[in-house]
């Protein structure tokens, strides 16, 4: 069992004139901030994969691009191998295999396969990964990832539903996509915005859940910056502040209701 010697909860307060809430309600607040941090890093982490392939380039053939794009990735990720198959006239697929268990892109170790799938082409191309049979971090990857592009602006989603990593008796549904900021690239860069919705499922009932702007840098578990907030079974409001002074020390700001804000670690 891990524990946190020394450390009093309540004494983590931040000063903002409310009173503190009992150790009980800061206890079973973290809990479920963890939950929805490991329910935040498996879908970044679908989404760092759906990175690893070049986002297509709008008027080239559908094949003529992964004919270059599958060896590309096969040549950047040492541990990794992308392979291409005509699935019908008009979707062709690839199979992008991790070769585990020691394989690690962009701070998350990866082990199984992932299966893209492209459709259209030049005026419009839809693309979504199935990642079920993929590993990261040890824990299986219950998603869906895909973006679409050309003909419009380019949208990029993800969908979860399965255990929540390391929180055996949870499970978790999201429904989350890359959200924009000005400087930073929708896929495939050092950064990642998400937002979303999903519910987290517990013995103790269904909590719901939204995801504001929370920013990831590569190889990091906890967000650099955002919000989620958590609407509990038992009739609570859990507000989760993350902050760039605090996301290197593996802490975030929660907020309990009217209570004041207390600053708690997070155990991966």
């Amino acid at each position: 069992m891990r524990t946190l010697i020394g450390l009093s909860l309540s004494a983590l307060l931040v000063a903002c004139g409310r009173d503190v809430p009992p150790d009980e309600v800061i206890e079973a607040a973290k809990a479920r901030v963890e939950r929805v941090v490991a329910a935040g890093h498996l879908t970044r982490g679908a989404l760092e994969v759906l990175g690893f392939m070049p986002v297509y380039t709008c008027g080239e053939p559908r094949r003529a691009f992964l004919d270059i794009a599958a060896p590309d990735v096969s040549a950047r990720l040492s541990c990794a191998t992308a392979t291409v198959e005509q699935l019908d006239a008009v979707t062709d697929g690839v199979v992008l295999s991790f070769n585990g268990p020691d394989c690690e892109v962009h701070g998350l170790r990866l082990e199984g396969r992932a299966f893209f799938k492209y459709s259209g082409g030049v005026d419009r191309m839809d693309v979504s990964v199935d990642l079920r049979q993929l590993r990261v971090d040890g824990a299986v990857l219950p998603a869906e990832v895909g973006y679409g592009t050309c003909g419009d602006q380019t949208s990029v989603w993800a969908k979860a539903a399965g255990d929540v990593p390391g929180r055996p008796g949870h499970t978790l549904r999201v429904d989350a996509r890359v959200g924009k900021r000005a400087g930073l690239p929708l896929l495939g860069g050092s950064s990642l915005v998400l937002d979303g919705e999903g519910e987290l499922t517990g013995p103790d009932g269904v909590d719901t859940m939204t995801l504001d702007t929370l920013q990831y840098e590569v190889g990091e578990y906890l967000p650099k910056e955002g919000t989620a907030i958590l609407e509990t079974s038992d009739g609570h409001r859990v507000e989760a502040n993350f902050q760039p002074g605090l996301w290197r020390l593996g802490k975030v700001e929660v907020t309990v209701d009217d209570h004041a804000s207390v600053t708690v670690p997070i155990i991966r």
